[in-house]
């Protein structure tokens, strides 16, 4: 039965959690500082559907670059593991990403080793986050009752969890030095039952596989 302390925060956090359903991209709170510059950024459809930010210089035709400078995908800033999420996943999440982006984008542009030439851009990426949160309310759970076991839910820890990865990365015209193309991403993977749960790879690999695939079907 739940008790009257319990119902009172229950309410209190159901109010919270329905006042900040979940973004599908990344608001400005959850950006990194790996760019410098996201004022450009716009909202766009990636070819696998998902909503994201991204910029590309309008000056620049894109098929006059036909070679690639991979720099590996790094996180920004260094993550610290958790109880849900441990180095070993980290570790798991980031070398996944590298061999799937890197695998896509040797699909598109001939792989170079020097990040020189006119027709070069140098690529960075990073995984700027890697994070567990409470599940957003649903609009069933709005009416009081439902509210107020969704919010008891999410103050014991039971209610369901979002996994969510955030990723940053650009292009750069290896001739001039300055950007043509940048991108942020907030991906999501499978839901965890809870707090206790703890997330691996598996649980973000289509958040991966959709980034490259979005890479080798852009236009």
């Amino acid at each position: 039965m739940l008790t009257t302390k319990q119902i009172s925060a229950g309410i209190v956090i159901g109010s919270l959690l329905l006042g900040g359903c979940t973004s599908k991209v990344a608001n400005n709170t959850e950006l990194s500082g790996f760019l410098s510059d996201y004022t450009h950024l716009q909202k766009v459809n990636s070819p696998s559907g998902q909503t994201v930010l991204r910029w590309v210089d309008p000056s620049v035709n894109s098929k006059q670059f036909t070679n690639l400078y991979y720099e590996p995908i790094k996180f920004y800033p260094t993550p610290k593991p958790t109880a849900q999420i441990s180095q070993d996943t980290l570790n798991k999440v980031l070398s996944y990403t590298n061999q799937n982006i890197k695998s896509a984008l040797g699909q598109r542009f001939t792989l170079v080793n020097s990040p020189k030439g006119a027709n070069t851009l140098i690529f960075r990426g990073a995984i700027t986050g890697v994070t567990t949160a409470n599940e957003g309310l649903q609009f069933y759970e709005v009416i009081p009752v439902a509210l107020v076991i969704a919010g008891t839910m999410a103050v014991t820890g039971n209610r369901s969890q979002d996994t969510q990865l955030f990723f940053e990365g650009q292009f750069i015209n290896a001739a001039t030095g300055k950007p043509v193309f940048e991108v942020v991403r907030k991906g999501f993977g499978k839901q965890l039952n809870n707090d206790s749960q703890k997330l691996t790879v598996e649980d973000l690999k289509k958040i991966v596989t959709d980034m490259a695939s979005d890479i080798t079907h852009y236009q």
